[in-house]
């Protein structure tokens, strides 16, 4: 392992102003040295990063962006491609935004010379998935392990923090500002959704951010693949009620829905519906993983417990 990144000077953030992007950024700033060009849809970024993150607004899941993003990508030494949806909409498909994006990214780094690709992909991505965020995604890194590029690949679970979807999402439930109001619930298996429900391994984005910036100080994990999640695994039922506690709403109770009905209201598409076929689909499964791989390469990585980590921000959150 390298002490320093001293050989990048310059990286490439794409999906820059998101969730996880500005985690990432955050963490990149640490190394005096590094200058970020964050390339988003919309870029907008704080004052204090001005003189060192370089926005550039692209959209590069639109086959008529890779000129302007060879130009963005010109000296870059490295890309952390970040770019993903969890819902489709009328202008951009699972298939754009996972399986077009990293094509373009791909080919622009492979024009520009970038020494080396960090790529984020989902834990449980399959060729045969049933869901379509699954299936494009694994699509997606076909084409990062087929390329010539020095890559590494990670499969993230559940990713939270306090400007993430997944802890709003807790927070709403929990204070009943959001539907069902009166009791948080999660998608059950069998007829009456009693089965054992699913277990996830939800991790931090810190945690996540550190990740994908160390792979580039480390040789040994480029051409590897590696499924990340926190040190906690968790059912959905006993997820709930952690955000309750942490959160600090009237105590309801967690309820399944079961999984046919859920994925029947979400076909018929119902107005107002918090979920898509897909998540339903996908909460059907466990959602956890060995993490033997990736602390043999990151023994020094830290993963924060959930229980201690939605306790610290849940009190910022708003």
């Amino acid at each position: 392992m390298s002490d320093t990144l001293e050989n990048i000077q310059t990286v490439a953030v794409t999906g820059a102003t998101g969730f996880v992007g500005q985690a990432v950024i955050t963490r990149l700033l640490e190394w005096p040295h590094l200058h970020v060009r964050a390339i988003a849809r919309h870029p907008q970024i704080p004052a204090a990063w001005a003189n060192r993150v370089h926005p550039t607004a692209l959209n590069i899941a639109d086959d008529q962006c890779p000129a302007s993003l060879v130009a963005a990508l010109t000296q870059a030494d490295a890309v952390i491609h970040l770019v993903g949806i969890i819902r489709p909409t009328r202008q951009q498909s699972f298939a754009d935004a996972h399986v077009n994006a990293t094509k373009n990214i791909l080919l622009a780094a492979r024009q520009c010379g970038v020494k080396r690709y960090i790529h984020m992909s989902a834990m449980g991505v399959r060729a045969d998935a049933a869901a379509e965020y699954q299936k494009t995604k694994w699509q997606a890194e076909q084409l990062v392990t087929a390329s010539a590029l020095a890559w590494t690949i990670f499969r993230p679970s559940l990713i939270h923090g306090p400007q993430g979807e997944f802890a709003r999402m807790l927070r709403a439930w929990s204070l009943g500002k959001a539907p069902p109001f009166f009791f948080m619930p999660y998608f059950g298996r069998g007829i009456l959704g009693t089965k054992t429900p699913a277990s996830i391994q939800p991790v931090f984005v810190d945690d996540v951010a550190w990740l994908f910036v160390e792979s580039l100080r480390r040789p040994h994990t480029i051409g590897r693949i590696y499924d990340v999640g926190g040190p906690q695994q968790f059912t959905w039922p006993q997820m709930l009620r952690l955000a309750s506690q942490c959160f600090r709403g009237k105590p309801k109770p967690a309820l399944p829905i079961p999984i046919w009905l859920a994925g029947l209201m979400a076909r018929t598409a119902l107005p107002g519906l918090p979920f898509t076929l897909d998540q339903v689909r996908m909460a059907a499964e466990d959602n956890c993983a060995d993490l033997t791989p990736l602390l043999r390469d990151f023994p020094d990585a830290t993963l924060h417990p959930m229980t201690e980590a939605l306790r610290d921000y849940a009190g910022q959150m708003h």
